[in-house]
C-alpha cells in the first residue's frame, strides 16, 4: 500500500505532515509513503527523523498551494504543486491514495477535475464526523455544494451510509435531513420534494432540527453545503467557548488553581468526541478515487490517522460499493 502525502499542506508543514507519515508506517508494517513537496524541504526535515528510509519516498513538487488561494485558480496555474503532482500520480495508479491537510477548495477541485467522478455520480460530497452524546455521526455537505437538487441529497445519503458502515463500522446506519421542524411539510419546497425522496430509504429518521443534531437523533445529517459547513464551524467552536466561560466563571468564584485545574481536566476528558484527531481526515466521497483531506491544524496524531484512514478506505473498496448502491 503506497499513499501519497501533501508534506507541505497544512498550517504547519513540513513538520507536522512528515512525521505523521513517519508514525503511520510505524503503525502498519505494510504500508509506503510518497511524501510531495519540494524536495530540499522535505530531505531537510527527515534529517535528524526516525524512520525506515525503505519506506519514505520522496517526489519533488516545487510549487506549494496556500491555504488562503483560491482553490480553482490555483490548481491551473501551479501545474507542479504538490497537490496536483499527487492527485495526478494517483489517478496515473501510482499510489493507491492521497492524503493533506492543505487548501480544502483546491483538493476538491483537483479531485473533481483530475479524478472526475464516479459512474452514476452527479456530484462529489465533503463528510464530516459531527460528536454527538451517542457517539460520532456524519455530516454532509460540510461546504463543498451550496445548492443541491433532490436527487443530489439522496445519493449523498447513500454515499454516507456507505461510509458509515463500512468505515465507522455502524452496522445499520440512519439518515435524517436537516430542517426547521420534523413533520414532513416542513421546510421550503427543496425540503419537502427531498423528504419524499429520502423517504423511499428503509433506514430514513425523518427531519432533524438543530436541537436534535447534538443529541444523536440520527448517524447520518444530510444537508446542503451552506448549511452544513455553518453547522460545522459552529461545532468547532463549541471547545473553546465552554473553556472561556468556564474560565470567566471560575475566576468570579475565586476557584483555586488545583480546582481550576481539576475543572479543566473533567471537562477535556468531556470534550474528547469533538476532537477531529481521532478520526485525522475523511474522503470526497463521489470522486474517482481516493482524495482524503484533514483540518489545516492538523497534529501529528490527526496526520497519521488519516493516512491510516485512506489505507482503511482502499482496503474496503468503499468506492466500487458506492457505485454499486448507486446504480442499483
Amino acid at each position: 500500500m503506497l499513499i501519497a502525502v501533501d508534506a507541505v499542506g497544512g498550517d504547519h508543514f513540513p513538520e507536522r505532515p512528515v512525521q505523521g507519515a513517519i508514525e503511520a508506517t510505524k503503525e502498519n508494517e505494510n504500508l509506503q509513503i510518497l511524501l510531495l513537496g519540494p524536495e530540499e524541504l522535505i530531505k531537510k526535515e527527515l534529517a535528524d527523523k526516525d524512520y525506515d528510509a525503505r519506506r519514505i519516498h520522496i517526489h519533488h513538487a516545487p510549487e506549494i498551494i496556500g491555504m488562503d488561494e483560491s482553490p480553482a485558480s490555483a490548481v491551473k496555474t501551479k501545474q507542479q504543486s504538490s497537490i496536483t503532482i499527487g492527485i495526478s500520480a494517483h489517478k496515473q495508479g501510482k499510489c493507491d491514495a492521497f492524503v493533506s491537510a492543505g487548501n480544502t477548495g483546491a483538493l476538491l477541485a483537483a479531485s473533481t477535475f483530475i479524478l472526475g467522478k464516479l459512474d452514476g455520480v452527479l456530484r462529489p460530497t465533503i463528510a464530516v464526523t459531527y460528536p454527538t452524546i451517542k457517539g460520532v455521526s456524519l455530516l454532509a455537505d460540510a461546504g463543498a455544494n451550496l445548492e443541491l437538487k433532490p436527487e443530489m441529497y439522496f445519493q449523498f445519503a447513500k454515499m454516507c451510509e456507505i461510509f458509515a458502515r463500512e468505515i465507522m463500522e455502524i452496522p445499520n446506519p440512519t439518515i435524517g435531513l436537516v430542517n426547521i421542524g420534523e413533520e414532513p411539510e416542513k421546510g421550503m419546497d427543496l425540503h419537502k420534494e427531498v423528504h419524499k425522496k429520502l423517504s423511499e430509504l428503509p433506514n430514513f429518521a425523518g427531519n432533524i432540527e438543530g436541537k436534535d443534531i447534538l443529541y444523536g437523533k440520527s448517524d447520518i445529517y444530510i444537508t446542503d453545503g451552506f448549511t452544513g459547513n455553518v453547522i460545522l464551524k459552529f461545532g468547532e467552536s463549541i471547545p473553546d467557548v465552554l473553556k472561556y466561560l468556564l474560565k470567566k466563571k471560575m475566576d468570579e468564584e475565586k476557584l483555586g488553581e488545583d480546582e481550576q485545574k481539576l475543572v479543566f481536566n473533567i471537562i477535556a476528558k468531556t470534550m474528547d468526541t469533538f476532537n477531529y484527531e481521532y478520526v485525522g481526515g475523511l474522503p470526497f466521497l463521489g470522486v474517482n478515487g481516493v482524495s482524503l483531506v484533514g483540518h489545516g491544524g492538523s497534529s501529528v496524531t490527526a496526520i497519521k490517522n488519516m493516512i491510516l484512514n485512506a489505507v482503511h478506505c482502499v482496503e474496503s473498496e468503499i468506492n466500487k460499493k458506492i457505485v454499486s448502491s448507486l446504480n442499483n
